[in-house]
């Protein structure tokens, strides 16, 4: 065989070879951001909780505006059931959030006229979220970094 069909050959195609140290560097490259790209899923969602829990916090004041008490429940603040919004569904928050669960994050409302307590869990630890969140009526947001729901003596977020 001459040199120039050598030559040709070999321009047509990568050597079995080069195609698995291609595939070895893309490997690795993977390898590394994936931490990095699960790590700000998670921030991204626990920012999301949070803000969950201002919306939450706005709802229960429009509707203590409208109806002289706090909600008991996050149904009360989602859509209604049917029908005009009332004071069994206001329709202050999305769905989703009226149902219990957004962005990863469980949210428990529990209230009562002269006040209410909100938290918000991931639903899998250290997966979808690393922090526990609660709040109340105060509007001062606090986070717990353990499994252990958050509390009103956890530390304020900063």
């Amino acid at each position: 065989m001459s040199i120039l069909a050598r030559s040709l050959r070999r321009q047509r195609g990568f050597s079995l070879i080069e195609l698995l140290i291609v595939i070895a560097i893309i490997l690795i490259i993977a390898a590394m951001a994936l931490p990095r790209l699960n790590k700000a899923r998670m921030q991204a969602q626990e920012t999301g909780a949070i803000k969950a829990i201002t919306t939450i916090h706005t709802a229960q004041a429009q509707y203590y505006s409208q109806f002289g008490r706090y909600a008991q429940t996050l149904q009360e603040l989602g859509p209604p059931a049917s029908g005009n919004p009332g004071p069994n569904g206001a329709d202050l928050i999305s769905q989703d959030l009226a149902q219990g669960e957004k962005g990863g994050y469980k949210f428990r409302l529990q209230g009562d006229p002269t006040g209410y307590t909100i938290n918000a869990d991931p639903v899998a630890f250290n997966n979808t979220g690393g922090r526990t969140f609660f709040s109340d009526q105060s509007l001062t947001i606090r986070q717990n970094f353990t499994n252990e729901p958050a509390t009103a003596q956890s530390p304020e977020i900063k």
